[in-house]
């Protein structure tokens, strides 16, 4: 009995470093992930947010109805109690950029991004891995922290003052939108630490950008105070968690073209971020 064999051509393996791009895309997350749940700082960070957003929203609803007869007239009438239980996320905000910065600055200021560049050459992949990661934990946290506020305040605003529901126009969106704000915040933050790679500079711009900047277009003429101020990280955010908007005290874009142009600055500073981490050495 004669059996006839066909020849099978063998497969040359892989060359080293080759692996699928999804493949190594998910290494790297993961990577990314230990790395920013196995630092202590991120937890501290995480509990001070928690602290302060849901700690403010208490205040605000447990002493409000107190203070309500002594309110006028235009204040009752402009009351806007979704913006009360959210106004604590401005806190939440700052201490998401702190974050965000410590994310990419704290790896030049121990010399591990070295290590890390020289383990994952494909330095784009690197920052999509590390913004990835860290907007994920950003909304997570941002949304949870919204709705927990918004909760908290609504049931310790009791009568006299008005409270508000999830099912009235607008507040789910200023709920939701409050944890958005959060986690593009901290995008942005990290977009700006990669650009200056230092932890005090990075901060700083953030802090400058999100806080003082206002200040001094607040210092402007009223007419260019009036152009530019709707555009200011700080004024999006507020009209984000805003339902009555006759209260803003000026102009300000729509949530959600707001809430767009937060996003462009995001990116605007990502991909900055990103193209300097490609043309410069470590």
């Amino acid at each position: 009995m004669t059996i006839t064999t066909t020849p099978v051509r063998p497969v040359d393996p892989a060359p080293a470093g080759t692996a699928p791009r999804h493949l190594r895309a998910r290494s790297v997350a993961r990577a990314e992930w230990i790395k920013l749940r196995s630092v202590r700082s991120t937890w501290w960070t995480l509990a001070a947010m928690a602290v302060l957003t849901v700690g403010i929203a208490a205040i605000a609803g447990a002493t409000i109805p107190g203070r309500w007869a002594s309110m006028s007239a235009l204040d009752r009438l402009t009351f806007d109690p979704t913006h009360v239980s959210l106004q604590g996320l401005l806190f939440s905000e700052l201490v998401i950029g702190v974050l965000g910065v410590l994310v990419m600055s704290a790896e030049y200021g121990t010399g591990t991004i070295r290590a890390t560049l020289a383990g994952v050459p494909d330095r784009p992949l690197v920052l999509a891995a590390k913004a990835g990661v860290f907007a994920a934990v950003a909304l997570v946290v941002g949304e949870v922290l919204s709705f927990v506020a918004f909760f908290v305040g609504q049931t310790l605003l009791t009568s006299p003052a008005t409270h508000a529901t999830l099912g009235e126009p607008g507040v789910l969106r200023a709920v939701v939108g409050g944890g958005l704000v959060v986690a593009v915040l901290g995008l942005l933050a990290l977009g700006l630490a990669t650009v200056i790679r230092h932890t005090a500079g990075a901060i700083t711009a953030f802090v400058g950008l999100l806080l003082v900047l206002p200040i001094v277009i607040q210092a402007l003429p009223t007419s260019i105070n009036q152009a530019i101020g709707k555009f200011l990280p700080l004024n999006i955010s507020d009209t984000m968690i805003t339902v009555h908007h006759s209260a803003l005290a000026s102009p300000a874009l729509s949530p959600w073209a707001g809430f767009a142009v937060l996003c462009a600055y995001a990116a605007v500073a990502l991909g900055a971020g990103g193209w300097l981490l490609t043309h410069r050495d470590a």
